[in-house]
């Protein structure tokens, strides 16, 4: 008993002990993004009678019935020289919609506006085969990108594409907006995350010429630069992330470009935010096993680079160790209880602690320079940071089986998230034809783990140990509310 204690402990501590390494990392970000504020942002200036470059913007659509027609106008809507712009809808869809889709590109062709749809009947793989296959054709010298959830303004084009006079430049990504942040606690979490991950993490790395990554949208491509890397490869679920790594290996610059800000619609149902996170984290951990060593082996690239590298790409595997100090938590305080001898061993809770207290910093470094340092601002803070940590333990088992999946090498298909053109609380998702009904295998274990923290909570008073309590109580209310909102959104 007293050596399985001794294991309990070891690989509780290691797991303390990656997240903390992780929060360093987040801290280092947080310095960087400081400095960088305080820096005076350089706009790219438009040289007098500039020749503006010929640009293909990229549309990869599947089944996008609800979203396409505002999809268009506002594409068709960039404020551009006509005859320097193209627009493929790389139509995938198998459904009416690409009917319904062609008639609006048509439309828009009669106007004199260069848009076509590129159908292909056999969907090898997935987004990256259709932005592949689009390329081919492609006559711009810059390829744009956006996700049929997004709206980029008039002017959006002019205001990145000028950034590539600088000839190593590969690509420039900018900001994601959110048109239905306040819809529901669930876009509202996914907001606070997201905003996180372009503030603290894309300036963070950015700003100290650390390897960042375009996020599959709202990003322009220089055309040289995708063929270059290689082009768009299928073996991983975020195609993004790959190919943005093996471009910057092969010495191309990425320009982050925060100020630019593209809106989008944020997944309003929890079967929509599962399949989305389960995308990202999946593939998060495939390109961190097909990247790793060649980053440790790349010659030239600074020790900090390369660190900064490997912990971006192994993200998501920190949800794997925030479930094993979960799991372990419920043992460990009855190992405290029974062998009070290895009671110094339980300080490694502190490194818990310290970690969620940078974390917290963290996020309110990128919060306030969003929404503003104010005492009102700042409790809200508070509240959604409370909120954003306890829903991402209960998703902490989905993300992590994503994760073991991409470990254990079983390939998945690319499961698009579904779009509702939802923005209102008064718009209605519910008749969404693409919506999943199907209840995911992982809220079995979901619902074990809350009855496992119920008892991991119950247990604190029966041994009147409570140093765990909070920490028990996040749990049950995380996975609380991923499993009755669940079930609730599938009856």
């Amino acid at each position: 008993m007293l050596t399985l204690s001794y294991i309990v402990i070891f690989f509780y501590g290691l797991a303390l002990l990656m997240i903390f390494l992780y929060s360093i990392s987040q801290l280092v970000l947080l310095i960087n993004f400081n400095k960088a504020k305080k820096r005076k942002t350089i706009i790219e200036p438009v040289p007098l009678n500039y020749d503006w470059p010929s640009v293909t913007v990229q549309l990869p659509v599947y089944n996008e019935e609800y979203v396409m027609e505002r999809l268009l106008q506002s594409v068709a809507a960039l404020d551009y020289p006509a005859d320097k712009l193209e627009i493929q809808v790389l139509d995938d869809s198998t459904d009416s919609s690409l009917q319904d889709t062609q008639k609006l590109v048509d439309k828009y062709a009669a106007a004199g506006i260069n848009m076509h749809v590129i159908h292909r009947t056999e969907r090898s793989q997935f987004k990256a085969g259709a932005l592949k296959h689009g390329l081919t054709s492609a006559s711009g010298e810059f390829i744009a990108i956006f996700d049929a959830d997004f709206l980029p303004a008039a002017d959006w084009l002019k205001k990145t594409v000028t950034y590539f006079q600088d000839k190593y430049v590969g690509v420039v990504q900018t900001r994601w907006g959110h048109i239905n942040r306040d819809f529901s606690l669930i876009t509202k979490v996914q907001a606070f995350a997201l905003d996180a991950h372009f503030t603290l993490e894309q300036s963070g790395r950015f700003s100290n010429g650390h390897f960042i990554n375009f996020n599959g949208t709202a990003g322009i491509w220089r055309k040289e630069c995708i063929l270059d890397a290689g082009n768009w490869r299928g073996d991983t679920l975020t195609e993004d992330l790959d190919l943005s790594y093996r471009a910057q290996l092969k010495g191309w610059k990425f320009k982050y470009v925060e100020d630019v800000v593209a809106p989008a619609e944020l997944p309003v149902v929890i079967s929509a935010a599962r399949s989305q996170q389960f995308r990202w984290n999946k593939g998060g951990a495939e390109n961190f096993l097909k990247m790793f060593w060649k980053i440790i082996k790349s010659k030239g690239l600074p020790v900090s680079t390369k660190m900064h590298g490997i912990l971006h790409l192994a993200n998501s595997t920190m949800f794997f160790f925030v479930l094993i100090v979960s799991v372990l938590s419920v043992p460990m305080l009855y190992i405290k209880y029974l062998f009070p001898q290895l009671h110094i061993y339980f300080e490694i809770n502190g490194f818990f602690v310290i970690s969620t207290i940078i974390l917290f910093i963290c996020h309110w470094g990128a919060y306030r320079w969003l929404h503003g340092n104010t005492v009102s601002q700042f409790g809200k803070f508070i509240r959604m940071f409370l909120t954003f940590f306890t829903v991402a333990l209960g998703f902490s088992l989905h993300n992590s089986l994503a994760v073991a999946e991409a470990y254990v090498g079983k390939k998945s298909d690319f499961i698009r998230t579904p779009k509702f053109n939802v923005v209102n609380k008064s718009d209605n998702w519910r008749s969404n034809k693409y919506l999943s009904t199907a209840l995911s295998w992982n809220i079995i274990g979901e619902i074990f783990l809350l009855l496992y923290f119920v008892f991991g909570f119950v247990s604190a008073f029966v041994l009147k140990d409570f140093a765990l309590l909070p920490f028990h109580l996040m749990l049950i209310l995380g996975f609380g509310f991923v499993v009755i909102t669940s079930l609730k959104k599938n009856n």
